[in-house]
């Protein structure tokens, strides 16, 4: 199974609850993860939803975000 990584500006738990829906609904409940200790928040996505789709779910719940 591939893990996609990407760099966001999701800071916080209140961030990771509005990106939720989105993000489940693109990739899958257990299927994703931010690191919101890291610096860069990273994103790690589990499985084969294509990048286009995971950007799309992060973007339309207000968050900036780009392939590491």
């Amino acid at each position: 199974m591939e893990t996609k990584k990407f760099k966001t500006n999701i800071k916080c738990s209140g961030c990771v609850a509005t990106v939720t829906p989105h993000l489940n609904e693109a990739v899958g409940e257990a299927n994703w993860n931010v690191d919101i200790t890291d610096p860069s928040r990273i994103l790690s996505v589990n499985g084969d939803a294509s990048e286009s789709k995971i950007v799309s779910a992060v973007q339309k719940a207000g968050f900036k975000i780009e392939k590491v």
